[in-house]
């Protein structure tokens, strides 16, 4: 890639590479902006949103960072890159935020109708659905200072994985295993969504983590006992893939998790304006598989996680097996996940009785 503005994507891949036409998406961003019906003009009752979501601040904001990036997308479209400016750059990056990664809101475990970029959503979303329902966020009851932690997913009949930094929380070493630690308690709540405009929150059946299965001692990967906090049982597990796709690289992906408010990991003021401050609900995340060295114990995937994403699973577009465990990333580097059909015959996933497929 050309050294200059585009080498520095939050995704870790240029808009050149995202969009196939770069001036396509500028004229398309601009014709929303001008009928204003861009994303950040849709207003959600003040119960149900932070009061930045809906302030006229916060949508002015959005739209003068949208304008810059279409002035930018333009530039890079005329090979004009080196032109760029800090305002346009990040524009750019926006663009491909909201719209060639983008962070889709799940509500009553769906999501709303994709067009253009991601419009091949559509025909993949009763199995997206599936998938959705499977997945929750790891809460935790006694913490010191935490009532969230991550993200967790069921990948065999009573059991989640989710990250080792994830169950370390909550978890303790002692004689010559790992336990649930004294005087907390954890569950996984596939719901925690932002509420449906007009609606009632979406239906929450929680999985009780009940104890350890294990923690891998080489990867960051934990493995967890639940049982369902009601009598209606627990859904299937999702299919973990057992062997790798034929072509990684490139191929389309999406995360499911709970994304995250961290200036720590992330660049504060980008990620607070692109985010618009709606953190900690349930958010499907579209992109690509970026990388991967045969035998290894990574691989490398573009689509826009934050810090809650922790524990989230890597799904297969085309047959929506699970293909990586989420275990962290940077802002403008890259996202880092564990190719779980490396661990097929491993023998912690074993005895927790994982759906390998």
């Amino acid at each position: 890639m050309p050294n200059g503005p585009r080498s520095v994507s939050p995704v870790a891949t240029g808009a050149e590479r995202i969009f196939d036409d770069l001036r396509e998406v500028a004229a398309r961003v601009r014709a929303e902006l001008e009928a204003e019906i861009a994303e950040s003009a849709l207003e959600l009752p003040a119960d149900a949103a932070p009061a930045a979501e809906i302030s006229r601040f916060a949508r002015d904001e959005r739209a003068r960072v949208l304008e810059a990036g279409v002035s930018g997308l333009e530039k890079l479209a005329a090979h004009r890159e080196d032109e760029l400016d800090g305002d346009e750059t990040f524009g750019v990056e926006a663009i491909v935020l909201l719209e060639g990664r983008p962070a889709i809101l799940v509500q009553r475990q769906d999501f709303a109708p994709q067009h253009d970029e991601w419009a091949v959503l559509e025909p993949q979303r009763p199995a997206i659905r599936e998938s959705l329902l499977r997945v929750g966020r790891v809460e935790v009851t006694g913490h010191p200072s935490l009532d969230w932690i991550g993200t967790a997913f069921l990948v065999g009949p009573r059991t989640v994985m989710t990250n080792r930094h994830v169950a370390a929380e909550f978890s303790r070493f002692e004689d010559e295993r790992w336990a649930l630690e004294f005087g907390m308690s954890a569950r996984v709540d596939p719901a925690e969504e932002l509420p449906a405009e007009g609606g009632p929150p979406g239906p929450s059946v929680p999985y009780e983590i009940t104890d350890v299965i294990g923690i891998h001692p080489d990867v960051d990967m934990a493995l967890l006992r639940v049982e369902p906090a009601s009598g209606d049982g627990l859904p299937t597990p999702l299919a973990v893939a057992a062997d790798a796709p034929a072509s990684l690289p490139g191929r389309p992906v999406y995360v499911i998790g709970y994304p995250a408010w961290d200036g720590r990991r992330n660049e504060p003021e980008s990620m607070r304006r692109i985010f618009m401050d709606v953190y900690n609900v349930k958010r499907l995340q579209p992109g690509t598989a970026t990388e991967f060295t045969p035998g290894g114990l990574v691989m490398k995937h573009d689509c826009s996680t934050l810090g809650g994403n922790s524990g989230s699973p890597v799904f297969d577009l085309a047959d929506h097996r699970v293909l990586g465990l989420h275990f962290g990333g940077r802002y403008r580097t890259g996202n880092f996940a564990v190719p779980l059909w490396e661990l097929v015959e491993d023998p912690l996933l074993e005895k927790a009785e994982v759906n390998w497929v």
